[in-house]
């Protein structure tokens, strides 16, 4: 899945729909907004899309 934009520093969400409406998801671990409680398997990826 191709994010509308990449994450930019000062990037936060309240949560996961948040993200995908901004179009930043998925988030992967480093990059601005993530956080691990947005990362539900712990896998280093927030927001992953839906399956």
């Amino acid at each position: 899945m191709a994010r509308a934009r990449p994450p930019e520093p000062g990037d936060s969400w309240g949560g996961c729909n948040d993200a995908r409406a901004a179009g930043t998801s998925p988030i992967y671990r480093g990059e601005p907004g993530y956080r691990s409680d947005m990362d539900g398997d712990d896998d280093g990826i927030a927001c992953e899309p839906y399956h």
